[in-house]
C-alpha cells in the first residue's frame, strides 16, 4: 500500500494490477482517484493503532493527496477521472464507502480537520442529492458536468457506505452522520436482509459478493454501536442462512455470487465475514470467534502473496511507472485466490490479480481481528482467538507455535480463555496456577490469576478432516486439519498452492 503511487500521474495510486499473463500496475477511470487512497488510509492507519506498525508519512501523505483530489471537484463527494489526463468527472455511489473510509481514517488517526469538514460535507451532499425513495438527482448531477456510473442498485452502490459512516460518527458524534446511516440500516433491512435471512439474486440485484458481505459487516457494525440486540440478530440470522450461498467452510467466499468453473475467490469479501463473525464473537456468541480463528488460519492469512519468485518484471524500455519494480510492489498483496492456491482450476479468473482495493480491505479486517485476540473485559481479560499475542495487559504464546497455550497477566484479575469446539474439558490439563477454573458459554474461566502468574493449559491439537461446499466448488475439496490449521488440502493440480496436497 506505501508503493503504488504513479510517478507518472502525481503520484496518485493505481487500482488495477495483475503478475500473469503480463505484470503491470494501472489507472482504472471507476476507481483509482475515488477508491484506493480510502482503502488504504483506512487499511495503513488503523495497522498503525492496532498493530504500531512504522508507517512511511510520505506515502500517508500521498494517499491524503489522492483522497483529497478526489472530492475538490464541484461537488462533495469522491469523483473520478476518466482517463490520467482528464478532469473529475466521473461519479459511481459504489465509491462512497471508500471515500468515507479516507475522510474519516484521517479525521481519526491524524486529526485532520480539513477530511473532517470534507467528511461532514459529504454526509449533506448524499442526502441533499439522494434519498432512498427517488435515488440520485442525477440531472442536478449531470447539471454540474458529473458522469453517473450507474451501480447494481442499492447493495451494489448506496449501501456500502454504511460502515464508514459509523466509523465517522465514532469519531465525530455528528447527528446528520447517524441519520443517513439510519436511512440506509432501514433500507437495507426492509428490502434485503430480510428476517428469513435468505440469498435472492433478484431481490438484491447484484452478484457481487463484496457488496453483499460488506453491507453485512456494516450492519453488525451499526448494531455494536447502537447496542442493538435485534438488529445483530438480523445480521445473525443472515450470516447463518444466506450467506452459505457465498462463501464455503473456511471463510473462502467467490468474487460474484453462483460462478461457474472456477474456484477463484476476494480475500475482503472473506474480511467481511471475518469481521461480522468477531462482533457476533464480542456479544455473547462464542462459536462465531471458532469461525474467525479457522478462517484466519485457514484461508485469509495463507492467501497473501510472500512469494513472487514465479514472475519477472516486463521490459520496460520506455520507462513506464505502471511497468517498473511491479513484482516487488505486490509483495504482501492480497487478491482473487482459490481455497488451495493463488490460481484456480478450470477457467479461474483468466488473469493472476492482486487488484489494490483489495489489499486495503483485507488489512483493515486483520487489523479488527489482531485487537480481538486478546479483549479486556471490565476488570479480567478475555482470550478469544488462540494466536501469538502480547499487549500492555497480558501475554500469549499459542498452542500452535508452542508446547501449550500459555497465558501470562500483568496485573492481577479474572481470566476467561475461550475453548475450541473440538476439545473438551477433561482433555485439558492446568497449570501454573491454583485456582481451579468453572466452565461458562464456551470459555474456562479463572476468578482470580496473579499478576506474572503464567496460566498453562496443555491439549491435543486434534486431527480432522472437512470438505468445502460442493454446492459452490468445482469438485468437493477435502481439507486435513490439526486443530484449525490445514496440515494438508486437494488442489487437482494446481499452481502457487497454499498446502500440502492430499492424495
Amino acid at each position: 500500500m506505501q508503493n503504488v503511487f504513479n510517478a507518472d500521474d502525481q503520484l496518485r495510486p493505481f487500482f488495477q494490477s495483475t503478475l500473469k499473463p503480463t505484470a503491470a500496475l494501472s489507472f482504472s477511470p471507476y476507481s483509482s482517484d475515488a477508491h484506493i487512497p480510502g482503502r488504504h488510509l483506512s487499511g495503513l492507519l488503523n495497522a498503525e493503532y492496532a498493530a504500531c506498525i512504522d508507517l512511511d508519512e510520505t506515502a500517508v501523505e500521498n494517499h491524503r493527496q489522492a483522497a483529497l483530489f478526489s472530492y475538490s471537484g464541484p461537488v462533495t463527494l469522491p469523483l473520478n477521472r476518466e482517463t490520467v489526463d482528464g478532469p473529475l468527472q466521473n461519479f459511481c455511489p459504489h465509491n462512497l464507502r471508500e471515500g468515507f473510509h479516507a475522510l474519516y481514517a484521517l479525521a481519526r488517526f491524524r486529526d485532520d480537520d480539513e477530511a473532517l469538514e470534507l467528511a461532514t460535507g459529504s454526509v449533506e451532499s448524499v442526502l441533499k442529492l439522494w434519498t432512498p425513495e427517488r435515488g440520485w438527482d442525477v440531472t442536478q448531477l449531470e447539471n454540474l458536468g458529473i458522469r453517473y456510473q450507474e451501480c447494481e442498485g442499492f447493495i451494489h452502490g448506496e449501501a456500502r457506505m454504511l460502515g464508514a459512516l459509523v466509523k465517522l460518527y465514532r469519531t465525530t458524534s455528528d447527528s446528520r452522520t447517524l441519520e443517513l446511516a439510519q436511512l440506509l440500516k432501514d433500507k437495507a433491512l426492509a428490502d434485503f436482509y430480510t428476517a428469513a435471512g435468505d440469498w435472492d439474486p433478484g431481490r438484491f440485484a447484484t452478484r457481487h459478493s463484496h457488496s453483499v458481505t460488506c453491507v453485512m459487516s456494516s450492519l453488525a457494525q451499526l448494531a455494536d454501536l447502537l447496542s442493538d440486540g435485534d438488529l445483530l440478530a438480523r445480521v445473525k440470522t443472515f450470516y447463518d442462512c444466506g450467506l452459505w450461498e457465498m462463501r464455503d467452510e473456511i471463510g473462502w467466499s467467490p468474487e460474484s455470487v453462483g460462478q461457474q468453473d472456477t474456484d477463484h475467490g476476494e480475500a475482503n469479501n472473506t474480511g467481511d465475514i471475518l469481521e461480522t463473525a468477531l462482533i457476533l464473537g464480542r456479544w455473547g456468541h462464542t462459536e462465531y470467534y471458532h469461525d474467525a480463528e479457522r478462517i484466519l488460519r485457514c484461508h485469509l492469512l495463507p492467501a497473501q502473496l510472500r512469494d513472487v519468485s514465479f514472475v519477472d518484471d516486463p521490459p520496460n524500455p520506455d520507462s513506464i511507472d505502471g511497468l517498473r519494480d511491479v513484482v516487488n510492489r505486490h509483495l504482501g498483496a492480497f487478491g482473487f485466490p482459490a481455497p488451495y492456491g493463488h490460481e484456480s482450476t478450470g477457467k479461474g479468473r483468466r488473469n493472476l490479480s492482486f487488484n489494490m482495493d483489495i489489499v486495503g480491505g483485507t488489512v483493515n479486517s486483520l487489523c479488527e481481528a489482531y485487537l480481538e485476540v486478546i479483549r479486556p473485559t471490565g476488570p479480567g481479560t478475555s482470550v478469544n482467538l488462540l494466536f501469538d499475542h502480547e499487549t500492555s495487559v497480558s501475554k500469549v504464546q499459542s498452542p500452535y507455535t508452542h508446547n501449550c497455550l500459555e497465558i501470562t497477566l500483568k496485573q492481577p484479575g479474572p481470566l476467561q480463555v475461550r475453548v475450541p469446539p473440538w476439545l473438551t474439558r477433561e482433555e485439558i490439563g492446568i497449570g501454573g496456577t491454583n485456582t481451579e477454573p468453572t466452565c461458562a458459554n464456551g470459555y474456562l474461566v479463572f476468578s482470580s490469576v496473579a499478576a506474572g502468574e503464567s496460566v498453562r493449559l496443555r491439549f491435543p491439537l486434534k486431527d480432522s478432516q472437512i470438505t468445502l461446499s460442493e454446492r459452490l466448488h468445482i469438485h468437493p475439496i477435502r481439507v486435513t486439519l490439526r486443530g484449525d490449521s490445514v496440515t494438508g488440502m486437494d488442489n487437482f493440480g494446481a499452481n502457487l498452492t497454499f498446502f500440502d496436497p492430499l492424495p
